[in-house]
């Protein structure tokens, strides 16, 4: 089973894959963080873009509710939308249950979705061409798919009714009609809109070929008012079919599902960073991966990359600055960076196979009293093996006691995550799941051979999720270890991936997972033994900084105040 996760996206996850074929394909099932960022970028940029949380409205300087409210409508009116999503989030978290705020940071979900899926080459070479009959298949194989395996019963009239609504949001988006509707004008576009939501909102869908013969009768009221092609407005319904379930459920572009399989079993080509924009400063460079091109190359974290062969890069968006970053291996790529002081200077790196291990760092960093220290970033195929190989080295070199790190660690395959439990907790339940499909409720137990028997602490943050949120419950009810650090991020469901036709799958959630005590923190998040406030925003890979680390500093103090025997 796999765990992913919002948005969408993902670091390197992996363990023992759990695989099932059915006639659609491949069926897998993974944990993880969902994020908001495009999977396309691992094939550019050797990891998918992540988001580093930070919010707009410091503690100190918090704006009115009705200033956030108005902050957020600027940034939707001048189609920011990745802008738009963080500023409502972070709103959210002062103002958590306004609903003008969630329903400003719903629209600027699918605004922000739509415009991503038009910065998908794959997108546009290969769904959006496609004929009406096509691309009518391939609807009513993410509408059969939800109503079969989503993890809670949802009915038609609801899949249609988002695919209606993210059709009426594309009529407004500047991507969208950019791409198709270059001749339309406002005025038509209004009064399409309108017809859309007088016709066709909400409209009740009784079965599969009602649904099918609503979009027939849209596709001909688009084609008939402003000349829209079928194509494009049927798959405004096949990507907002999800749009009804969870913000773990989502619709895989051929580039997308490509990348995905990538990221779990930790390969790609690209020239290994992990990026975000920053609008009009360029891509920020969140992480740049152990013995990578990039590395090599000197490229740091904190600086930016500003052009990409030449073209500027501040103002592009994540997706538009991978599909640049991406090439064959052997390929090169010249890049203009900016350093913290402002100046710039030009590199050129050669793209290649990335390895992403989700072992990052594996060492004694107290000799003294034999403390080990692991850092994992996922949960990926390999990841027993390197776990099991870095233990036995530490080992070797004296360990006696462990801290494992699983900040920013937004999980990856369920397998691998009881495979390492197991090598912790030498009986009893590790996890359960519960979903609406008999083979997606399962309990997982420990077995006593090959335990390891040593005190352990484990280090988590806002960022740590699905599968490492499995290992700090199995913990925390085993009572094999004190977990330190911040709450972690909240997500306890499990989705499974379903190959579709046309290279495309359907990402959903197919069951929830609960401790083995039977607990689940879904949106709470699973808050530490010991709280740290003052942990690093962004642990580096590869790296042990004590002085700069007070998580790794009172984890520490943690081990030393204890009998190194299992608790």
């Amino acid at each position: 089973m796999l765990d992913f996760g919002p948005e969408e996206s993902a670091t390197a996850h992996g363990g023992q894959l759990h695989r099932s074929e059915t006639a659609e394909g491949a069926v897998m099932t993974m944990l993880t963080k969902a994020r908001t960022y495009s999977l396309r970028a691992i094939l550019a940029v050797g990891l998918v873009a992540l988001a580093a949380v930070t919010l707009s409205a410091r503690a100190a300087d918090r704006p009115d509710l009705q200033t956030a409210i108005h902050s957020g409508s600027e940034l939707e009116s001048d189609t920011r939308w990745k802008e738009a999503v963080d500023h409502y989030k972070d709103s959210l978290k002062i103002w958590p249950d306004d609903e003008t705020l969630k329903l400003g940071l719903r629209r600027s979900q699918f605004q922000f979705s739509i415009t991503r899926r038009y910065d998908d080459d794959t997108f546009v070479t290969s769904l959006k061409p496609m004929s009406r009959d096509a691309a009518m298949a391939l609807y009513d194989d993410v509408l059969t798919h939800i109503q079969m395996s989503f993890v809670d019963p949802i009915n038609t009239t609801s899949v249609v009714a988002h695919g209606t609504e993210s059709l009426w949001l594309a009529l407004g988006n500047p991507e969208f009609l950019e791409k198709n509707l270059v001749a339309a004008s406002s005025t038509q576009l209004n009064s399409l809109r309108r017809e859309l939501f007088e016709k066709f909102w909400n409209k009740s869908v009784a079965h599969q070929f009602a649904a099918r013969e609503v979009i027939n009768d849209v596709c001909t009221l688009c084609q008939s008012r402003v000349g829209l092609d079928s194509s494009a407005v049927i798959m405004e319904y096949v990507f907002g079919a999800c749009n009804c379930l969870d913000d773990y459920s989502n619709v895989l572009t051929p580039g997308k599902r490509q990348d995905l399989y990538g990221n779990i079993r930790g390969e790609f080509v690209g020239v290994g960073i992990v990026m975000e924009s920053e609008t009009d400063h360029g891509m920020k460079l969140i992480q740049v991966l152990p013995e990578s091109p990039a590395r090599e190359a000197g490229l740091k974290r904190g600086e930016f990359i500003v052009g990409i062969d030449g073209q500027n890069a501040r103002p592009m968006s994540t997706d538009q600055a991978a599909n640049l970053l991406a090439g064959k291996s052997g390929s090169r790529v010249l890049l203009e960076v900016e350093r913290y002081d402002g100046s710039t200077y030009e590199v050129t790196c050669t793209r290649r196979e990335v390895h992403v291990k989700s072992v990052a760092t594996a060492k004694i960093i107290d000799p003294t009293n034999g403390v080990g220290y692991i850092q994992m970033t996922g949960f990926q195929q390999g990841t027993v093996a390197e776990m099991d190989a870095a233990l036995t080295e530490l080992k070797k070199q004296g360990m006696r006691s462990l801290i494992w790190d699983l900040r920013d660690n937004p999980g990856g395959l369920l397998t691998a995550a009881i495979e390492l439990l197991d090598r912790f907790i030498d009986d009893g339940v590790i996890v359960s799941t519960r979903g609406r499909a008999p083979d997606q409720s399962m309990t997982y137990t420990a077995h006593r051979p090959g335990t390891w028997d040593l005190p352990v602490v484990l280090v988590i943050n806002e960022n740590s999720a699905s599968a490492s949120e499995i290992v700090a419950g199995a913990i925390r009810d085993h009572q094999r270890g004190t977990i330190v650090g911040r709450t972690s991020f909240g997500k306890w469901s499990v989705q499974s991936i379903f190959d579709l036709r046309y290279g495309t799958a359907i990402r959903m959630t197919t069951a929830k997972f609960y401790s083995p005590r039977g607990n689940t923190w879904g949106k709470i998040g699973l808050q530490p033994d010991v709280v740290v406030d003052a942990g690093p925003e962004s642990p580096p890979l590869g790296e042990v900084d004590l002085n700069n680390d007070a998580d790794l500093r009172e984890a520490l103090r943690q081990l030393r105040g204890q009998e190194f025997t299992k608790r």
